[in-house]
């Protein structure tokens, strides 16, 4: 037996993680090592199964049921449900379970629905063929049969089936993680049963899951993670879960309502035994109790009569809330999807929902981060000059000081270098020619012969970064053209027009933290050299030769301009120099434990002591619209910042271009150069004195951006200084610098963050989302580095750019452009929230007028816990009387017009703040609810008071007299969302009416005949005995009008004496009807439907 192996399982399971072992090794063919080189452990991989759904036909009752009751209004009416099964209550256990039985019953059917579309899709991914090498030959099998052993790695040596079943060789490689941007490993390949040659691979070498190729017909690779153990799966686990503010809300009205719930059990307890305690009460000659009654514990008993009363008020608590939220808004996020205003046609885009959660967030964002590049501007680059030992070169202007045809118009700069800077000038273009990961395609079939460099044919440059394809295009439109990577050489075409070839040796790849790439190559006459470019700051510390003056100036200069620049660099290596560097790479490279924090320190070694050659000046344009975007969102009362690791000038320059800083702005600095001169703590606090100087004391307002007239101020700040400031002190604090810069920047109309490093971005995120205010934040970026910011902000949106999918899948909303952020925000932001405020302290509304005439009625009762309403009121009020006028109302209701929330971004600060679901509109409702329980009870009962009996002579019974409750109640809650309605369509009509004579005909019917499945019916005649009565009638018009009035007044006061913007806004439609035009997006009766939009837009693509 092999102790080994068993040592091994026993560290992995039993000793902690601390010891399990963090990398794996993959046997290319399943072939076992060569004796002696490494020991041979069978290991178990999955297979190739891709699993992205939540259950299996087996689990999913279990399941699904433990995953909703977790949520605590169902477990409430579980228990609830419960204890009416368990002792005797006034009620019936169908009034609880059944409303609990069609929620449940809706949230699983949507939830199943879901996860059966997962299922098709991860069956129509694990039944794709896949091709392995088995002897030789190509097997075909179904991908979910694929395991870690069957397909081997490319190599450039092998090229048939054959070739590659003949590979011994094993892979060494971290465990399963989830940074689809990370891979450390080696490949050990033996030859001849001598020493492995070790080769190391990383991220460069990896073909995610999911990859397409291209420019060739097929590959050849090794099987590294398979199944759920794919970098791809491993990203399918969701995000932490946010929240909105609504939703917070909702849970704090929640547990309000719930301890109002207990307080009424507990009242009418005590009451009740105080009624009782006089004999001729509690023991009626009618009624009396047998001896183990009397015997009976009496704590016993009012515990028992305590739970009587949580179940005959527990409706209180509004259990179809919940899923009718969750109705809203899985299915209002289909506006955002729908809206062709917001597909990109260049694109061929539109925006995409990742989750619904968050709609009504999108109307009450209070701060905006954006990333610059991609974001803001297009990503779209542009060479526009070079700079060499100080002359300056302008494609199509001026080329070695001969000015070029075409160039008129064009400001010619600098005259013609000197012979002796002929050589730097050729080796800068040839820097530039070299130093990048570009590869080239042509028109020709992919894997057919490449064209002659001679032949004339434009070749297409393909880059993960646009910088490097405007810089190689523009170094060919000033005479050298990057032709090709064949068998590690690289092929320029210079002046002459001779192909000159570099032999590739190493690529030092950028990082987000160096901001610099370098290449090692060696020349046709043996020269080796090594190429770098980068940042201005990470290029000039670095230099110790080269006229840095004269290109830094330039550098400025362009960067005020707003273009974004580089500089480039170079040193000569001789061959022992080469063999040191090689060594001390190769060392980094194989590493499989910090192979990043070595190739840092490696690469730190290499690049240094460089020769500066020149700098490059690139524009990038900004976005259409971007302007406009940002000038109204900043109407809206949107504080926005600008996050960006480009250099101050160039960032400074963009805000400028885009209105974020205006020309009347005043900037404040608060950069390394500041605190150089000053320290830190005298810098902030004189940023401090001079923006408080005007601003005066702080205000909540203030502080989201929603004051008017606050003094136009800017904030530059860069990343070494914000590190400054989130550095703790020397006594451990850090919270004083914090409060001073977040007290500055309350009191700037916009800030912008310079030579950001991603994690700081989410650093910047974080302190304003915390901050005491807590304002509600957005995240915007298009690229990986934005992805951390994106998922620290309240809502994360992703810009579908050119660097990738990172931050869009990263994100909750995606958009094509960032001009679609200003309808996103100003419109459905603004419609979702106005939509489910409404909801939520509609259901709360509805449920105190449904419950607090049963607690008025035990005053009259005897605290005897006698329902005033029928079992089939009880259960049907919140799922069939008044559940879908409200539904619709959250899904369509538009209280002004799309075009007028465009115009007038300003209408967007009436709702900031969670405006309407603060506690002085929440309390509003609730007292309203309380009045019209007032209303329907008392005018039902001074009515019975004085007319009891009907026209034949009948007396009215108790059931009578809740049924007359219960019908005023059901008329005034729905005429109450009729009067709030704004928007009318016939989806509207038909809901609203058609749930009141829903009602009618069902009371009729209920009433009206005798059912055989009833073992009594106490309803029988009731509902056409009180509607025969006169006064009955005259009773529910005169208790529905004096129930609505109190709201009516109320409005038509606050209207005329205190308008809010949006109510001025009504009042100027109200007479022009101008938005009944503007709803095509939405349901119209003039227009198509949603679905009709969405299918023509798609057939026409």
């Amino acid at each position: 037996m092999d102790c080994s192996r068993v040592r091994t399982l026993v560290r992995r399971y039993c000793a902690g993680e601390e010891n399990w072992v963090d990398s794996r090794t993959i046997y290319v063919g399943h072939k076992e090592p060569p004796p002696g080189a490494e020991a041979y452990i069978l290991q178990r991989h999955p297979d190739n199964r891709i699993v992205s759904s939540k259950y299996t036909f087996w689990n999913f009752i279990p399941k699904n049921l433990f995953e909703q009751f977790r949520r605590i209004a169902n477990f409430y009416f579980l228990i609830i449900f419960l204890v009416q099964l368990i002792i005797d209550t006034p009620t019936s256990p169908v009034t609880s379970g059944l409303p609990l039985f069609f929620v449940i019953t809706v949230t699983a059917i949507k939830q199943g629905y879901e996860d059966w579309l997962r299922h098709k899709a991860d069956n129509a991914m694990n039944q794709c063929p896949v091709h392995f090498i088995q002897h030789g030959k190509l097997v075909r099998k179904q991908s979910r049969k694929l395991r870690t052993h069957y397909a081997v790695q490319d190599t450039k040596g092998f090229h048939t089936e054959e070739d590659i079943d003949g590979l011994h060789a094993t892979i060494e490689c971290e465990q399963p993680q989830p940074d689809l941007y990370k891979f450390v490993g080696r490949i050990n390949v033996y030859n001849d049963r001598n020493d492995p040659v070790v080769r190391p691979l990383g991220s460069e070498n990896l073909l995610l899951r999911g990859a397409t190729l291209k420019n060739t017909e097929k590959i050849f690779g090794v099987a590294i993670y398979t199944g759920m153990e794919t970098k791809m799966a491993l990203n399918y686990q969701s995000k932490s879960q946010k929240r909105s503010a609504v939703e917070k809300s909702m849970n704090v009205f929640l547990i309000v309502y719930l301890c109002i719930l207990i307080s009424k059990a507990l009242i009418n307890t005590v009451l009740k035994y105080v009624w009782q305690s006089e004999p001729f009460r509690d023991e009626p000659w009618y009624n009396q109790k047998t001896e183990s009654e009397r015997q009976r514990n009496l704590f016993l008993r009012a515990f028992t009569d305590f739970l009587a009363f949580m179940v005959l008020f527990n409706y209180i608590i509004p259990v179809s809330m919940y899923v009718t939220v969750e109705m809203q808004k899985f299915l209002g996020s289909y506006f955002i999807t729908w809206d062709e205003e917001m597909f990109d046609e260049d694109t061929g885009e539109g925006p995409l929902v990742n989750t619904s959660d968050l709609n009504e967030e999108l109307g009450q964002v209070e701060y905006i981060f954006t990333d610059k590049t991609g974001t803001l501007t297009e990503n779209n680059m542009e060479f526009k000059e070079c700079c060499i030992e100080g002359h300056v070169y302008v494609p199509h202007a001026i080329c070695n000081g001969q000015v070029l045809p075409g160039a008129s118009g064009i400001d010619m700069i600098d005259s013609s270098p000197g012979t002796s800077a002929r050589e730097r000038e050729e080796l800068f273009f040839r820097a530039l020619c070299l130093c990048h990961t570009i590869q080239v395609k042509d028109d020709d079939d992919v894997d057919g012969p490449r064209k002659s460099p001679d032949s004339g044919k434009s070749c297409t440059y393909i880059s993960s970064s646009p910088d490097e394809v405007a810089l190689v295009e523009g170094i060919q439109r000033l005479g050298f053209t990057y032709l090709r990577l064949k068998d590690n050489y690289m092929e320029i075409l210079n002046r002459e027009n001779d192909v000159e070839r570099f032999e590739l040796l190493e690529i030092l790849s950028f990082d987000s933290v160096r901001r610099r790439m370098s290449v090692i190559v060696k020349s046709a006459t043996g020269e080796i050299y090594l190429f770098c470019k980068g940042a201005d700051s990470s290029i000039f510390p670095r230099v110790i030769e080269g006229k840095v003056d004269q290109i830094r100036a330039r550098v400025e200069r362009n960067a005020v301009e707003g273009l974004r620049t580089l500089c480039v660099a170079y040193k000569r290596l001789n061959p022992e120099e080469y063999e040191g560097i090689c060594t001390l790479l190769q060392a980094a490279k194989v590493a499989l434990q910090d192979r990043e924090k070595k190739l840092a320190e490696a690469y730190e070694q290499i690049e240094k002591d460089l020769v500066l050659l020149g700098a490059t000046a690139v524009e990038d344009r900004l976005q259409e619209k971007a302007a406009d975007t940002i000038e109204a969102l900043q109407k809206a009362g949107i504080k926005v910042w600008v996050l960006t690791g480009d250099k101050m000038e160039t960032a400074a320059a963009t805000c400028y271009a885009c209105k974020l800083f205006r020309r009347n702005t005043q900037l404040l600095e608060l950069t390394t150069k500041k605190i150089e001169e000053q320290s830190l703590h005298d810098v902030l606090f004189e940023l401090s004195k001079t923006v408080l100087r005007h601003s005066g004391s702080l205000t909540r307002d203030n502080f989201s951006g929603l004051s008017a007239d606050m003094q136009d101020y800017g904030l530059i700040i860069d990343g070494a200084a914000l590190s400054l400031i989130m550095k703790p002190r020397e006594d451990g604090s850090c919270g004083n610098y914090r409060e001073l810069f977040l007290e500055i920047c309350r009191n700037c109309s916009a800030v912008l963050c310079c030579r950001m490093a991603p994690l700081q971005k989410a650093q910047i995120v974080k302190l304003i989302k915390l901050s005491k205010e807590h304002p509600i934040t957005l995240a915007i970026g298009d690229g990986a580095n934005d992805v951390s910011m994106i998922l620290e902000a309240h809502v994360g949106i992703g810009v579908i750019g050119k660097e990738g999918r990172q931050a869009a899948r990263n994100s909750d909303y995606a958009v094509p452009k960032f001009k679609h952020l200003k309808k996103m925000l100003l419109v459905h932001g603004h419609f979702y929230y106005i939509r489910i405020s409404e909801l939520v302290q509609y259901f709360f509304y509805k449920n105190v007028c449904f419950i607090f005439p049963q607690f008025l009625y035990q005053f009259f009762c005897g605290f005897s816990q006698q329902t005033l309403y029928d079992t089939a009121y009880l259960t049907l009020y919140n799922i069939s009387f008044t559940s879908l006028p409200i539904l619709l109302y959250s899904l369509m209701e538009q209280h002004v017009s799309i075009d007028t929330l465009r115009r007038d971004p300003s209408l967007y600060r009436d709702i900031a703040k969670n405006a309407l679901l603060r506690w002085r509109v929440f309390i509003y409702w609730t007292f309203l609810g309380v009045f019209d329980a007032l209303v329907f009870f008392f005018g039902a009962y001074f009515m019975f008071e004085n007319t009891t009996v009907t026209s034949n002579g009948q007396i009215f019974g108790n059931w009578t007299f809740g049924t007359l409750v219960f019908t005023v109640m059901v008329f005034t809650v729905t005429l109450k969302l009729a009067l709030d309605t704004h928007y009318w369509t016939w989806i509207n009509h038909f809901v609203i009416w058609g749930s009141l004579l829903f009602y009618i005909v069902f009371s009729l019917l209920w009433g009206g005949i005798i059912w055989p499945f009833l073992n009594y019916q106490r309803m029988y005649y009731v509902f056409i005995q009180m509607l025969s009565s006169g006064p009955a009638w005259l009773v529910i018009i005169l208790l529905i009008t004096v129930s609505l009035l109190p709201d009516v007044l109320k409005k038509v006061l606050c209207r005329q004496l205190w308008p809010s913007a949006t109510e001025r806004v009504q009042s100027t439609c109200t007479c022009g009807h101008d938005h009944l035009p503007e709803l095509t997006l939405l349901a119209c009766p003039q227009s198509p439907s949603p679905w009709a939009t969405f299918q023509a837009r798609t057939q026409n693509r």
